[in-house]
């Protein structure tokens, strides 16, 4: 928790219990439900939470904003997100309907009242959203075709609506075909620890 609140020292006493809450949580669910690898439980805050809430560095999402993350797993990087921001609304899908029972779980414990959740392919959602969010789920060209048709027209945001990805590692094929629009923020720059020097934010208008 200490590595949240010294990145988001303006938290409040719920949001700062909703997080704390998070690691008695997941170790529990993952222990019937494997969703995290063993080896990251131990750092989840880092490794997840803190992972997630570096988009959350790049934009601050207005209230009403309603944002769709898709592959979200165990709700990475919906959860995290939807605490530090309250006013907007989450909708996490993913194709695996045991890692959607977990995320359901854990926000439910928590009382996360600004998230749902479906257990559904990212072809089959239908809504409309301000932006996409995601983890390394699939490469970006791929990802941008599928989410595309979920970006709404209608403009809210300091950026216009998109496609916001957290990606590691080498980037510049992924992000050859977009080399004229793509903005990259590189987390090793805001958050310190050897997990982040690879880690980026991809930010792609649609």
């Amino acid at each position: 928790m200490d590595e949240i609140l010294k990145y988001f020292p303006n938290l409040t006493e719920k949001q700062k219990n909703q997080y704390n809450a998070l690691y008695e949580l997941y170790v529990d669910w993952n222990s019937k439900i494997n969703v995290i690898s063993r080896k990251d439980i131990d750092n989840l805050y880092e490794r997840h939470v803190l992972h997630s809430l570096g988009i959350a560095e790049f934009i601050k999402f207005k209230p009403n904003s309603a944002i769709l993350d898709v592959g979200t797993g165990g709700g990475f990087p919906g959860i995290p997100l939807a605490i530090l921001f309250p006013e907007v609304q989450f909708t996490l899908i993913d194709s695996i309907g045991k890692k959607i029972k977990v995320g359901t779980e854990v926000a439910n414990a928590i009382g996360l009242k600004n998230i749902s959740f479906k257990h559904l392919r990212v072809q089959d959602e239908k809504g409309k959203f301000d932006f996409v969010v995601s983890r390394a789920v699939m490469p970006l060209d791929e990802l941008v075709k599928l989410v595309k048709k979920n970006i709404s027209p209608k403009q809210q945001n300091a950026l216009p609506n998109g496609l916001i990805c957290l990606k590691g590692g080498e980037l510049q094929h992924e992000i050859l075909p977009f080399k004229n629009i793509a903005e990259t923020c590189e987390l090793g720059e805001i958050f310190e620890g050897e997990f982040f020097k690879t880690k980026k934010v991809v930010y792609l208008p649609l």
